[in-house]
């Protein structure tokens, strides 16, 4: 579609989408095959295995989990920023996980359901090129190894160093978490068709997925009251993602997935946040428009 490659060519992104129409089957596609990095929408896989393991009485999701204040993964939100002890049961972790992309709460999940349980999960709905390799306390690890920094903040004060980014394994998804937009897309299809999981762990998902707090991608492509509006977001240097579900007052239900990457190793760069919003936008509107 050649309006949303215009428009990441425009906020100096390279950028890959998928946009399918839950109930018609009907695609929009530019690079939607392609391989990309998850970055924290690896969340979503490890939800929805979290649930399945549920449903099979392979855990109990009500159980409650004490984090030790020490040791949590880094990241600006939820646990990974809290002082003290902190005791949730798994199903509020999982919450933290999806609304403020909370790492310390995704690592505990993670350590409950495991690699190998997402991966299975993701094979047996026939998604074959979504890969979870670790959780966030690897990808940081992971990052800081290969750039042999002594913390996050040396890293992104270096990351305009010659050859740096291409040293950098989370950025390259053939050494991370990946997948492509089209199967994102189709595993978001699957969580609203109840066929993720049973119906009332895909009503879970759904509710914790449209309370994420962040409006800057996705959602600032539809700045409407009747519409609605549930994704996961996923951030690294250079990477700003998003997937989600666009759903419309007549009954319209639209999976959207949006992996973007930048130019300029900037943290902030408000073009590339809103031109999330804007290719989604475009691509909702031409699949509204087929009869």
């Amino acid at each position: 579609m050649r309006a949303v490659a215009e428009a990441f060519r425009a906020a100096g992104v390279t950028g890959r989408l998928h946009a399918r129409d839950i109930d018609t089957g009907g695609v929009v596609d530019v690079g939607g095959d392609e391989p990309v990095v998850l970055a924290s929408v690896y969340k979503v896989p490890l939800l929805v295995a979290f649930y399945r393991e549920a449903a099979a009485g392979r855990l109990d999701p009500a159980e409650r989990i004490t984090l030790p204040a020490g040791g949590r993964s880094p990241g600006p939100t939820g646990t990974s920023v809290m002082l003290d002890d902190v005791t949730l049961s798994l199903r509020d972790l999982a919450l933290l996980m999806i609304t403020v992309s909370d790492n310390g709460a995704a690592d505990t999940i993670y350590d409950y359901v495991g690699r190998d349980t997402v991966n299975a999960a993701m094979a047996a709905f026939g998604l074959t090129r979504t890969r979870v390799t670790g959780n966030g306390r690897d990808l940081f690890a992971g990052l800081l190894d290969d750039a042999a920094a002594a913390d996050l903040g040396d890293l992104w004060e270096r990351l305009d160093e010659p050859g740096l980014s291409g040293r950098l394994g989370a950025l390259d998804p053939t050494r991370t978490s990946a997948s492509t937009p089209a199967e994102m897309t189709a595993l978001l299809a699957l969580i609203w068709r109840d066929e993720a999981a049973p119906p009332d762990a895909c009503m879970h998902m759904r509710r914790m997925l449209g309370l994420q707090v962040w409006p800057h991608r996705l959602s600032s492509g539809f700045p409407f009251d009747d519409v609605h509006v549930a994704g996961k977001t996923g951030t690294l240097p250079t990477i700003r993602n998003e997937i989600g579900v666009v759903e419309y007052p007549d009954g319209g239900r639209y999976a959207v997935a949006v992996f973007t990457r930048s130019l300029l190793p900037v943290a902030v760069l408000p073009e590339a946040d809103a031109v999330i919003g804007t290719a989604a936008r475009l691509a909702v509107e031409e699949l509204r428009r087929r009869p």
